[in-house]
């Protein structure tokens, strides 16, 4: 589907995992009172950081979602959408380090709810160790922003976070008589706390929770200095039996269907969906190997268009051969409905010509458009063809039934294909919401009743015209034969 101009824009920006909330907050007042100061399109803007409190939304805390509210468009220095994303990707190029991409509020969360990303074109790549996911995810992210056409192309980082690991020695733990499990029982009940009883007050029970306090959480060395209880009841420091380590560790572990995954996305401009993802396939094959037990799937609205483009499959010949059923049983000769499927071939090339020209591509309207071109074209065919036999049956000669019949006919099938045309003009000159939609329709339909007119009185012509003998009539079957 062509992208619907919603009158609104959100920004996703991505900053490094390890970013705190104050931090992550503070770079997010920076870019927005960039935004508005060079960029006065934009009204005002209204942020969020981070995950709901239902988590309907999980997002990292350095992940935010930035939804602009424009200004109407006959303000704007330019009204054009493309020169408004262009001025903000100018305004990002002053803050290194913060990936971004652009959507609107409504496709972000139809993409999300249908194919569980925000861009055009969203690739998954599957496998089990995080490390090489996010060096693949790199190396693809590279390779799709040397296609023609890629926009704004995003992979969310997924490694930076820092840990604090404890390693535990096994041989002092065992000489003081602990074992792994009792050292992890007792950190966890620090940490998580570990519940002791229940509590219950005018008919509610409460569990009673038992854990650290904030200091021990948030302190290393106090973490480290913890007690833990000997089964003789001394006790000895948690440092006598192990250590802390700081490491780097991943943001969240994506699955789908059971899988790992990361996820690469990209938006597209100025060439069609199925050539851009053909291509960037084709160099992806070039640039990535992939290891054994990894695998990489195509989704974004690229999905959406190959199950509209599957369903088009099968809806088409079934409405071409309910159309032809219909002929015949109105005709009675096969012969002449086949005729009147030659007018098909015409309104297919104006329809395309006419995309052609106006620099569109063939999508799920302008599909659309093409069944309704077929059908209006079938529509003067049977007008034609009718009065054709009409005329025939009633003793007319050949010549004249074909110049009587254009000429009484002709005002119907002008009538017929006119209010459409006139009808789709409003759309095809329409600039507010839903226009990228209704367009490719109108300029089908417009472009395809050009040549539905210049088509329809040859092949009703053929299907009157009886096979001539070869005696000229000497043998008394005359035209008949």
């Amino acid at each position: 589907m062509p992208g619907m101009d919603e009158g609104d824009l959100i920004m996703q920006l991505e900053k490094l995992p390890s970013i705190s909330l104050e931090q992550s907050a503070i770079i997010d007042m920076q870019v927005q009172r960039a935004v508005l100061e060079r960029v006065p399109e934009i009204r005002r803007i209204v942020a969020r950081a981070g995950s709901d409190e239902l988590g309907l939304d999980p997002m990292g805390l350095n992940q935010t979602d930035t939804f602009m509210v424009l200004k109407p468009r006959s303000e704007w220095r330019n009204p054009d959408k493309d020169w408004l994303l262009d001025e903000l990707r100018a305004v990002m190029a002053d803050f290194p380090g913060v990936a971004y991409g652009f959507t609107q509020p409504i496709d972000m969360r139809v993409s999300e709810m249908l194919t569980g990303a925000r861009g055009d074109v969203a690739i998954k790549i599957f496998g089990s160790e995080l490390a090489t996911l996010n060096a693949l995810a790199e190396q693809m992210a590279a390779s799709i922003r040397a296609v023609r056409g890629a926009q704004d192309v995003l992979t969310l980082k997924n490694e930076g976070v820092q840990y604090y690991r404890v390693v535990i020695d096994r041989l002092a733990a065992g000489r003081l008589g602990f074992s792994v499990e009792d050292i992890g029982r007792a950190l966890r009940a620090q940490i998580e706390g570990e519940t002791v009883g229940v509590v219950v007050e005018q008919g509610r029970r409460t569990p009673l929770l038992l854990r650290g306090d904030a200091g021990i959480r948030n302190s290393p060395s106090r973490f480290a200095a913890l007690n833990l209880t000997l089964p003789d009841v001394h006790s000895v420091a948690l440092a006598s039996v192990a250590r802390l380590e700081r490491v780097d560790g991943p943001v969240k572990i994506d699955r789908e269907n059971a899988e790992r995954m990361v996820l690469v996305q990209a938006n597209v401009r100025g060439r069609d969906l199925v050539g851009f993802v053909e291509e960037a396939k084709a160099r992806v094959a070039t640039d990535l190997k992939l290891p054994d037990g990894y695998r990489t799937a195509w989704g974004g609205q690229f999905e959406n268009q190959q199950r509209a483009a599957a369903r088009l499959a099968m809806v088409v010949p079934i409405s071409l051969l309910l159309i032809f059923g219909l002929l015949f049983a109105t005709f009675g000769s096969v012969r002449q409905a086949v005729l009147v499927f030659a007018n098909i071939p015409f309104a297919l090339i104006g329809g395309v010509f006419a995309l052609w020209i106006s620099g569109e591509y063939l999508s799920v309207p302008a599909s659309v458009g093409f069944i309704a071109l077929l059908g209006i074209a079938v529509l003067n065919g049977v007008v034609m063809l009718s009065y054709f036999n009409q005329l025939r049956d009633q003793g007319m000669p050949l010549a004249q039934v074909v110049v009587e019949g254009a000429k009484r006919r002709l005002r119907p099938v002008l009538m017929t294909a006119s209010i459409a045309a006139w009808g789709l003009v409003p759309l095809l000159f329409a600039t507010g919401p839903g226009s990228e939609i209704q367009r490719p329709l109108a300029i089908v339909v417009i472009g395809g009743l050009f040549h539905v007119h210049r088509a329809d009185a040859v092949p009703a012509a053929l299907a009157v015209s009886p096979l001539r003998c070869r005696c000229r009539g000497r043998c008394n079957r005359g035209d008949e034969n």
